[in-house]
This record gives structure tokens, C-alpha cells and sequence, in this order.
């Protein structure tokens, strides 16, 4: 990639939730504020702005990523995933979302899509993850507002029902 500088902008292209999706960025554009300023995509927070609560964790090639540590250009080609791109059609959630609103496991949601990604991407590398295992995948997560427990109650039911429906 040739070097950029400030105020010069470069044509970004890759795929977002299964489109080819692309934009200008500047060469220091995080990619969470390409997403929702450039292609609309707002289910991707920015809280932190320093990596530290997860609100803006995607999926870049299948692998949970802070979009607040991304640089927009460094997603050239690749595969991005966002909380928009869970649902398996219009109108349906995924098993996750689902999970998450029955057992209320968001209250006022800011923290909510980068736990799914988070949990998505876990879940499907570690079908088989313990109690455990799953508490530390979310320290990396800030919620303010649940106390952890129904969203602990939520990973783990949504986990139970995709070991007993793989391909749900």
C-alpha cells in the first residue's frame, strides 16, 4: 500500500455482513467511525475510544476485533462482521439475540453488540466452552447496567441450545 498522508484519502473496499460494501477514509479513520460515519452501520458503539470496554468490537475475518484500535484502511479486503450482520434473515434474530432477550441481558444495550460479537465468534470456535471459560471471554467487556448475571445466563443458555442445534 503506498504511504498517505494526512488529508489525502484512500478508496477502501471489503465486505460487510456478506456485501461488498466501500468508502473514502483518511489514513487515520478508525474503522468504527468508518462504519457508522461513511456506511451507516451505527450498531458498532464507540464508548471508550481506547480498547478497554468493547463496545466496538467486530469480526474482521471471523476474529473479534476493537474497532477503536482498527485503522479503517487496515480493513482492505477483508471480511467484516458487524452486530448487523448476527441475524440469519429480516425479522429473525440468531440464537444469541435471541438468548440475550429472553433472558434480559441488556438494559440500556450500549455494551450489548460488542458482547455478541465477542460471544458469537467464541461460541463457534468453543461449542464446548465452560462457565469458566465464558467469564473471561466477557472481563474484556464493560456493562454498566446488568451486574453481569443475565448476561452470563444468556451466553450460557445460547450455548447449551447451539451444542443441541449446531446449525442454528
Amino acid at each position: 500500500m503506498p504511504r498517505l498522508s494526512a488529508g489525502q484519502r484512500h478508496r477502501v473496499s471489503f465486505s460487510l455482513n456478506g456485501r461488498p460494501v466501500a468508502g473514502e477514509a483518511e489514513p487515520r479513520l478508525l474503522l468504527s467511525d468508518f462504519l457508522r460515519g461513511v456506511l451507516g452501520a451505527t450498531g458498532t458503539h464507540v464508548g471508550c475510544e481506547h480498547g478497554v470496554c468493547g463496545a466496538c468490537t467486530v469480526q474482521i475475518d471471523g476474529v473479534p476485533a476493537r474497532a477503536c484500535l482498527t485503522l479503517a484502511v487496515q480493513a482492505e479486503g477483508a471480511d467484516i462482521r458487524t452486530v448487523e450482520g448476527l441475524a440469519p434473515a429480516p425479522g429473525r434474530l440468531s440464537v444469541l439475540q435471541e438468548s440475550f432477550r429472553e433472558h434480559h441481558a441488556l438494559q440500556c444495550g450500549f455494551c450489548t453488540p460488542g458482547i455478541l460479537m465477542s460471544l458469537d465468534a467464541f461460541l463457534r470456535q468453543r461449542p464446548d466452552a465452560s462457565e469458566a471459560e465464558l467469564r473471561y471471554m466477557l472481563s474484556g467487556h464493560l456493562c454498566r447496567c446488568t451486574g453481569y448475571v443475565p448476561i452470563m445466563r444468556a451466553a450460557l443458555a445460547a450455548r447449551d441450545r447451539l451444542r443441541e442445534e449446531p446449525n442454528a
